[in-house]
């Protein structure tokens, strides 16, 4: 099932981090979903004339896995996202395992938002990835009175 984590159970610097190594399919099904079809991601020839010198998973998959990270591990699934930005730090190849490392960096009870951060890094310790983005929760539901009767 979802993990359903309230606004008021989290806090600034929770943290949580998986890591993961991108695979010829998880991009295969991400490019037949998504229709993301650059060269540089399917073409090995073409690849091979960019400064990579090989083929790179897509970048925005591989922020969804921050995302999927956040929901999964850190936050549970009451926040919506209303702001993301990513920073693409360096190339992601097929076959490199990845450690993404999400935090809370703010949290506005006002606006019951959550500002959270990721850092990706590849094996060899170089960072990939940087994220920054917006969580807005729902308010609380008020409690229904017991009126006694059978549901």
């Amino acid at each position: 099932m979802y993990d359903v984590i309230p606004f008021s159970a989290l806090s600034v610097g929770d943290r949580a981090s998986v890591s993961k190594t991108v695979t010829e399919a998880d991009g295969a099904l991400y490019i037949a979903a998504t229709g993301d079809f650059g060269p540089v991601h399917i073409d090995e020839r073409y690849a091979q004339a960019t400064r990579f010198g090989r083929r790179l998973a897509p970048g925005i998959m591989v922020a969804g896995l921050c995302t999927s990270v956040l929901t999964a591990e850190l936050a549970g699934v009451l926040g919506v996202s209303i702001e993301d930005r990513f920073w693409f730090t360096g190339p992601v190849f097929y076959g490199d395992t990845i450690t993404i490392a999400v935090w809370i960096a703010e949290k506005d009870e006002a606006t019951r938002t959550l500002t959270w951060e990721a850092s990706a890094t590849n094996e060899a310790g170089l960072e990939v990835l940087k994220a920054r983005a917006t969580l807005k929760y729902p308010r609380p539901k008020p409690a229904q009175p017991d009126t006694g009767g059978s549901p």
